[in-house]
């Protein structure tokens, strides 16, 4: 069992882009997806850290390189996903650049040997050997400048490789490979209006000695004559308020693009003064700005994980949207009991529906329906709090401003799913539904009645139904409360007759039919941080974790805790996982079922067991509490992980080997559709003897299979072709068909006539031979005719003829 790093943030801070494909890095991989349909096609893998960087092969289109913190360069077949050959360079890789006018150079960043802290860097060049085998050492580094700056977009090759250009801080450097020279070239801290001239982007013209740099400012610096130290000038150009974080050439240079924290990508005209033209509210922030080698399109990548394909027109023409990276997750990971999709904070003011099996961003639910203004230290409406209902047909939010001061706003509301737009609806906004802050809030488990229970910090815990009078809005339905204390969780049990809300130290069990309280339960060290009721055969217990890192279990038959106590984090389903070290357990057994150390380098946030469509078979035993489910968390930086079994990757491996291959056809995805259904008919098929031949296809099915065999659909036939072809096949088959059939009926006419002919012959043999007394040992003779006939039988081949008498209908 292992942890697959499989659902991280899409980092593009280095992508590629062309008219057909879109690469990003993300997490130990590169994802390839397509700029038509926007899906994503397939992953480059074979990194064992996080990749930092790629950069196509200017000597082949069709191949990409990628560089590792693991130390090692790879070159890839991003068409067909293939790995050509890893280049072991030795130290941790943060970004890689390549030149036309150096074939077999790549320049990589690294960390200089004095720096422990990685803030200082330089960039080194690395013959890349030619060799025969797929893992190749590269020795031969040689450096080219020190101390550069750590941001990727701060470097740039220009006039064809001709110099490099690097900024760092507030000096900017040109080094001339032919010369082997640099020239350096700095800016004042701040100028008269008290600006910020820190250089944070760098772009390099295709043709012309222009040098193109973004300052904290948002100001935008063309520098030309930069071959003389002392006769450099340079233009400004002005439109962000903000500091620019990306710029980039069209391939032409007719074009500069340049985006920042305004979310609008800006096209400046080169060579036309101040003139540009705007594309707006394109998402979040963008980070890194590339274009396709035909200057057709261009891509954008974004602070919420977004890539948007814009087409040279200035028309967005797709997007691509990954794990929506936000501030901060407040509402713990829940799965739609519908989509089975993930649901988490997303876009500021949403709730995100990312579907994990497709790997893909499915929608947004707007919950504030406000406009969010991109201001720092503005307070604005946030989602903190959501639940779901058994079914999936009721959606609970809470929503907050306000929370650094004393102002506190919230607002309670419930969405309905509309079968028709196959989304939720907003139902019922309660404005004041307590006095002061919602802690949490759950559904019932019950089917058949609906129930919300939320609980405050005004030391109330309330339960919302449906108005009897108007089944579609929801009112309070009972107020409680115990002995002034505040209460912090609440749980249903799983037939929904139970409910459990703790206060501080004390849980309570209250009855949903009467709201009676029926029992306390009272655990001494630490107050009740989590609370949870079993499910499935553990559906008896009760889980609770303390503040003092404990975790208590009851049995509500008896009243009694139930051992062990461990270190906590999430409890859910019929399993409950324990973090730092994990430790996964029934609450049945005091002995945990699986243990785990070291679990990631980054602190973990939210986790969440997701049900398998499913089950797991022949799993070892350690793996047994993965069977009908699956577990994800999220770390700090918004990386989900999950864990995987080898039973997964067995199975995977598996779906994509070739089932049961036939020599007479071609190997193609539809062969391999109808590869297990044609192996099941031959088994049926299959006579208790073994056939001496294998029988020949018919003209016909020949021509078929040519035609729907082909591996590529730009290499097939025309519809209107393929319908004659299949229309002439149907009709040669039809005539032999029928040609067969008649001449069956004159072989069994034929043979009939025989029969009666050998029968009365036989009769008079044996009336003869019974006179002779000798039957067995006498042969019986056959007549002229008969033998003819028997020897051109023998003469003829009917084995082309069994395929047919198998298909006759």
């Amino acid at each position: 069992m292992f942890i697959k790093n499989k659902f991280c943030n899409n980092r593009l801070f280095r992508s590629v882009v062309s008219c057909r494909f879109v690469l990003c890095t993300s997490g130990d991989s590169v994802k390839v997806y397509s700029t038509r349909t926007e899906e994503w096609l397939h992953s480059l893998q074979g990194h064992t850290n996080q990749v930092t960087g790629i950069a196509l092969n200017r000597a082949n289109h069709l191949q990409v390189y990628s560089c590792s913190a693991d130390g090692t360069v790879k070159l890839w077949d991003f068409i067909d996903g293939i790995l050509i050959k890893t280049f072991i360079i030795g130290y941790p890789l943060f970004a890689i650049y390549v030149s036309e006018k150096h074939d077999g150079i790549v320049f990589l960043h690294i960390a200089m040997d004095t720096d422990s802290k990685n803030e200082c860097f330089q960039l080194v060049a690395v013959h890349l050997p030619k060799s025969a085998e797929q893992e190749v050492e590269a020795k031969e580094l040689s450096a080219v400048s020190s101390r550069i700056s750590p941001n990727p977009s701060c470097t740039a090759f220009g006039r064809e490789g001709q110099y490099i250009a690097f900024a760092r801080h507030l000096q900017l450097n040109v080094y001339f490979f032919r010369k082997q020279k640099t020239y350096s070239f700095s800016l004042k801290a701040t100028d008269k209006k008290g600006a910020k001239n820190a250089f944070t982007c760098i772009a390099c013209h295709p043709a012309d000695d222009c040098i193109a740099t973004g300052h904290e400012d948002g100001k935008i610096r063309l520098w030309r004559n930069f071959i003389h130290t002392k006769e450099y000038t340079y233009s400004t150009q002005h439109w962000h308020h903000n500091a620019v974080n990306t710029l980039c050439f069209t391939p032409e240079g007719t074009n500069l693009l340049s985006g920042g924290i305004e979310s609008v990508l800006v096209q400046w005209q080169y060579g036309a003064g101040n003139r540009k033209e705007f594309l707006p509210r394109l998402g979040g922030s963008i980070l890194h700005v590339s274009t396709s080698s035909d200057g057709q399109l261009f891509c954008t990548s974004h602070s919420d994980n977004k890539i948007t394909v814009i087409e040279s027109s200035f028309k967005v023409c797709g997007v691509i949207q990954g794990l929506v990276k936000g501030d901060a997750v407040l509402t713990d990971l829940m799965i739609d009991p519908r989509s089975k999709a993930l649901v988490l904070n997303g876009k500021p003011g949403h709730l995100q529906f990312y579907s994990l099996m497709r790997d893909k961003h499915l929608y947004n639910l707007d919950i504030v329906q406000q406009e969010y203004i991109y201001e720092a230290g503005l307070d604005q409406f946030e989602v903190v709090k959501a639940a779901f209902d058994i079914n999936g047909y009721w959606l609970a939010t809470v929503e907050e401003r306000g929370q650094k001061s004393s102002d506190l706003e919230f607002v309670l509301k419930l969405w309905a799913y509309d079968e028709r737009t196959q989304s939720f609806v907003l139902n019922t906004t309660i404005t004041a539904a307590h006095t002061d802050r919602i802690i949490s809030m759950c559904f019932s488990s019950s089917e058949e009645t609906t129930m919300l229970v939320t609980t405050a910090e005004d030391g109330q815990f309330k339960a919302w139904c449906q108005g009897a009078d108007d089944q579609s809005f929801w009112s309070c339905e009972f107020v409680g409360s115990y002995h002034n204390l505040k209460p912090t969780n609440c749980s249903f049990s799983a037939d929904s007759s139970l409910l459990a809300v703790n206060f501080q130290e004390v849980i309570t069990i209250w009855s949903p039919d009467t709201w009676e309280l029926l029992t306390t339960l009272c655990q001494p060290p630490g107050v009740v941080r989590d609370l949870c009721f079993g499910r499935l055969s553990c559906s008896k217990y009760l889980i609770a974790t303390t503040t003092r890192n404990l975790l208590c279990c009851w049995n509500l038959l008896t009243c009694f805790p139930v051992p062990p106590r461990m270190n906590i984090i999430i409890i859910y389903s019929k399993m409950w996982l324990l973090f730092h070290t994990m430790f996964v357990f029934k609450p049945s057994e005091p002995r945990p079922l699986f243990t785990h150390k070291n679990m990631c380098s980054e602190k973990i946030h939210r986790a969440v067991f997701v049900p398998r469509e499913e089950p797991l078979n022949n799993c070892d035993e350690s793996s047994q509490w993965l069977n009908r489910s699956q577990l994800y968390f999220l770390t700090q930086n918004m990386d989900l992980l999950t864990f995987s079994t080898a039973t997964e990757e067995d199975r995977m491996l598996s779906s994509s080997k070739r089932l049961v291959i036939d020599d007479s056809v071609a190997v193609t995805p539809f062969y391999l559709l109808l590869g297990k259904h044609r192996q099941q008919q031959q088994k049926l098929n299959t006579p208790s003897h073994p056939a001496a031949d294998k029988p020949q296809q018919p003209q016909g099915s020949v021509t078929i299979t040519e035609v729907i065999s082909l591996p590529f659909p730009h290499l097939r036939c025309s519809v209107l072709q393929a319908h004659k072809c299949y229309i002439f096949s149907f009709c040669f088959f039809w005539h032999s068909y029928r040609e067969m059939e008649s001449s069956e009926q004159e072989m069994n006419s034929e043979k009939e006539e025989e029969h009666s002919e050998e029968e009365m012959e036989a009769c008079d043999s044996q009336q003869e031979l019974r006179a002779q007394g000798s039957v067995d040992e006498v042969t019986p003779k056959l007549s002229k005719a008969q033998e003819r006939e028997l020897k051109r039988i023998r003469k003829t081949d009917f084995s082309w003829m069994t395929g047919l008498i198998d298909s006759k209908p």
